[in-house]
């Protein structure tokens, strides 16, 4: 099976705009689909409402593009009916950490055996460019016209600190390093998340004084820190450059999961 046969062609091209980093992550999550060598027949994908929860209507496999923020509570059924299916979830910051908070660290509390891929553009960028639990303090939308005063959700480390048994974080420049990390969820039985940041030029880079988007793809370019580094920085009680955006392979353990496949 090639790589391709994983588009519904009828539904090409997507809706995304110009720019969105959204396709990219698309990409990287079906060619470690395709490297693992899952079959169609035997994979359902999960979505819930936003910009990125439309990525499961362009696949050609099973889906279900459910409501807001209820994405992983379906995922969670049609896993627990059925654990000889693979489950990959694609949801937003907004999707997953405000609406669906609680279905998410239930989720990762329970390790349901689930791959969850978080499109991360921190805003609303579907209904209007709203302030999400993501966004960045002193950033823009339309719902924090005077910058955002509330410090934002770390989904990396609230899922580690829930139980997930692989946790990662990337950014959609990060294609090489992105595919490797989908693909290590894919395989890591329990609850996987991998939390990608994307740009948004529409709701987000507009606003904040990004011009064009490749002056946000180089800004998560020259401001992507390993957590190595990070953790280094922290131990040595140095500053954390402003803006970091920490990347990197967090948590990778075997705790007891549920929804694993039955043995053959």
């Amino acid at each position: 099976m090639s790589y391709f046969d994983w588009f519904r062609e009828d539904r090409l091209p997507t809706i995304y705009c110009a720019g969105c980093g959204n396709g990219t992550v698309i990409n990287c999550t079906l060619s470690a689909i395709d490297e693992v060598g899952w079959k169609r027949e035997e994979t359902v994908f999960v979505s819930g409402i936003g910009c990125s929860s439309r990525a499961s209507g362009y696949i050609a496999a099973d889906s279900l593009h459910t409501t807001h923020g209820r994405a992983l509570a379906f995922a969670t059924g049609v896993k627990l009916a059925n654990p000889d299916l693979n489950i990959v979830v694609f949801t937003g910051d907004g999707d997953l950490a405000a609406i669906g908070g609680n279905h998410f660290i239930h989720a990762c509390r329970r390790n349901i055996d689930l791959t969850v891929v978080c499109m991360n553009n921190q805003i609303y960028g579907m209904t209007g460019g709203q302030g999400s639990p993501t966004t960045p303090r002193g950033a823009l939308s339309t719902t924090t016209p005077y910058g955002a005063a509330e410090q934002p959700f770390d989904l990396a480390e609230l899922a580690i600190a829930a139980g997930a048994n692989y946790v990662s974080r990337w950014t959609s420049y990060h294609v090489k390093e992105l595919t490797k990390s989908v693909r290590a969820g894919l395989e890591t039985p329990g609850f996987s998340m991998i939390e990608v940041m994307t740009q948004c030029p529409t709701n987000y880079g507009r606003r904040n004084k990004f011009k064009q988007v490749a002056d946000q793809i180089e800004y998560m370019k020259t401001h992507a820190m390993l957590r190595k580094k990070y953790d280094t920085l922290l131990e040595k009680g140095e500053p954390i450059p402003e803006g970091a955006i920490v990347i990197g392979e967090f948590a990778r353990r075997s705790r007891p999961a549920m929804g694993v496949r039955r043995a053959a």
